[in-house]
């Protein structure tokens, strides 16, 4: 496939270092000429001659003028964007019927806090979701260019309408943006020997606080219809812990919504059960063990190793499901291993 991407940030290098992987010719362009010279050395591009899809790869306030720029100049090409919201995209867009037929909105859900071609990698988008929201006049042929490439670069494609979609990263992505930063904001100011002490649990909730805030102001002044409900019931939810400082409710709620998301695959739930096996510490035993999964063909969900330096036995927490639970824990105390009864995420 031959692609130009517009627009040499994290997102744009990122796809065209996954394109260049997989064969394709690959074509940066962008405004800031450092930026430009530095993807496409990255990702070895070269110049790319009646490219068979454009990715606009900006911010979405400027995809108006970037789509009117470049337009002509690819009269042939397929279009997506990779922008976070679309409703402005399809009213942008949608004015202008014969390009709209030749353009599928698209937004990878995939990123990191940190921006810029410096921070790319071809590997991005592997395992994510990729959304397109095609336009009613958006044809067959587009949107199977925009499927190619995504999937070419391993994310998953979900087709969702416009209104869908915007709801739906209000929820996942949006408004946890904001309680990022709002939490991260409370540590301003405090005292030098408090936060010496921080650890896992406030590295990781106020990881994305530390994301681009140009970016993300724009993203949420533009999906501001759907992200003011959310916050207001987020308010309403603050303001009754405030009165009855009911934690047990809010600790209780908190784990039933953060196990109601998906787990590997993306399908059913996470409802697993968490097998403890003990260890010692010497070469080719976690190898080993995975060989005994595989003698009685138990899948293994998750996995996660506690071990620390000179410790003479580490532990292996397998997430399993509960009927490959109880047969890898008879399995493995039947065969000598030092297995224990598991536990439930409940």
């Amino acid at each position: 496939m031959k692609i130009v991407v517009i627009g040499a940030g994290l997102i744009g290098t990122s796809i065209a270092l996954g394109a260049k992987r997989i064969g394709s010719e690959v074509e940066l362009i962008d405004a800031d000429g450092r930026a430009e010279a530095l993807a496409n050395d990255l990702a070895s591009g070269e110049k790319v001659a009646d490219p068979d899809l454009v990715v606009v790869a900006t911010p979405t306030t400027a995809l108006k003028a970037v789509i009117e720029r470049f337009k002509n100049i690819y009269p042939k090409s397929t279009f997506i964007d990779i922008g976070s919201t679309k409703t402005k995209v399809e009213l942008d867009v949608k004015e202008n019927l014969e390009f709209a037929k030749r353009f599928c909105p698209t937004h990878p859900m995939a990123g990191r806090e940190l921006d810029g071609a410096e921070a790319a990698q071809s590997d991005l988008f592997e395992g994510k979701s990729w959304i397109i929201t095609p336009l009613a006049v958006t044809s067959e042929n587009s949107k199977a260019l925009a499927r190619k490439l995504i999937e070419s670069l391993g994310a998953r494609v979900i087709e969702m309408s416009v209104a869908d979609h915007d709801a739906a990263v209000a929820t996942i992505s949006h408004l946890p943006q904001i309680i990022s930063s709002l939490l991260a904001a409370q540590l301003i100011g405090k005292p030098t020997e408090y936060l010496a002490l921080a650890g896992s649990g406030v590295l990781d909730t106020t990881r994305i606080a530390g994301s681009n805030p140009d970016l993300w102001r724009e993203i949420l002044n533009l999906n501001k219809d759907a992200l003011l409900p959310l916050l207001k019931n987020f308010q309403k939810d603050l303001s009754t812990l405030i009165e009855t400082f009911d934690v047990e409710r809010v600790l209780n709620e908190g784990r039933k919504g953060r196990q109601s998301l998906p787990g590997k695959h993306r399908s059913a739930s996470r409802n697993y059960q968490y097998l403890p096996v003990v260890l010692e510490d010497k070469p080719n035993q976690l190898a080993a063990l995975f060989d005994e999964c595989a003698k009685v063909n138990v899948n293994v969900e998750d996995i996660a190793i506690e071990h620390s330096p000179e410790q003479e036995t580490g532990l292996v927490l397998l997430a399993l499901s509960k009927a490959n639970s109880e047969v890898l824990q008879e399995h493995l105390a039947e065969n000598g291993w030092r297995v224990h009864p598991p536990r439930s995420e409940k």
